[in-house]
């Protein structure tokens, strides 16, 4: 599906919901009424630009490292299939599918299925979109499924995770990233990143963060095993970068337990 020349296309599902709901609707709206900024590097989803190429570079190791690829490759998701769930315009998505992937992106608000569809129009990607609850969709498995910056949205941390395993196919890879519960955490991100608007107002709830413990334990009730975490930070020399130092926010891989 990648790189192909149909278009990307949306639907929105009404099979009920398995499982508890999981979608805050306020959470939703909140994020639906970005959409039309999203792909914008200097609009309210400024920060999200300059986060994506950060996760992109672990996703990438962490895929080589998975499948024993080739690291210069340019399409080392060829003949796989890769799902990102909350995916809101498709910043991952389409990076997923120049990869070689066969793509979708789920997200709770459909103006961001909306306006990812459009978009991966315009970049000739046919790109699979839909909106609704995760557990809801018939539509797995995955050889790859990626959760950025969306757990600590969520209503149900556990019933979110289990659909998220259910949806990973044997031998996949999951990747998550999620900001860390730490005074650092509370006062750049929720603090600091609001008041100069970095992060749109409203965006993080401190108290639904996730630390890496926590994670680990929701992964394995979930019957994933988690990777060691690695850290994403900041520091005016080096931006957002790639670090020892989880105290921010980290980025993790899971597998199902053997």
């Amino acid at each position: 599906m990648s790189d192909a020349t149909s278009p990307a296309h949306t639907k929105t599902s009404s099979t009920p919901t398995i499982g508890p709901p999981t979608i805050r609707p306020d959470e939703a709206a909140h994020f639906g009424r970005l959409a039309a900024e999203w792909w914008d590097p200097r609009g309210s989803s400024a920060m999200l630009h300059r986060l994506n190429p950060v996760r992109l570079a672990f996703v990438r190791a962490a895929v080589d490292a998975h499948w024993h690829g080739d690291p210069d490759s340019i399409r080392p998701l060829a003949g796989k299939t890769a799902l990102d769930v909350g995916c809101g315009a498709g910043l991952l998505c389409e990076p997923l599918a120049r990869l070689g992937a066969a793509v979708t992106g789920v997200d709770a608000a459909p103006e961001n299925v909306a306006a990812a569809a459009a978009h991966a129009a315009g970049s000739r990607l046919a790109i699979r979109y839909l909106a609704g609850e995760i557990g809801a969709l018939d539509i797995g498995p995955f050889n790859l499924v990626t959760c950025m910056e969306v757990i600590e949205h969520v209503a149900d941390k556990s019933a979110f995770l289990a659909a998220l395993a259910a949806k990973l196919a044997p031998g996949g890879l999951m990747v998550l990233s999620t900001p860390n519960r730490t005074a650092q955490s509370r006062l750049l991100l929720v603090g600091a990143a609001e008041a100069v608007g970095l992060v749109p107002k409203g965006t993080h709830n401190w108290d639904d963060f996730v630390t890496p413990d926590e994670l680990r334990e929701l992964l394995a009730a979930a019957g994933l095993s988690m990777g060691a975490p690695q850290g994403i930070a900041f520091s005016p020399a080096k931006g957002l970068h790639l670090s020892s130092d989880p105290s921010l926010n980290y980025i993790v891989t899971a597998t199902r337990t053997a």
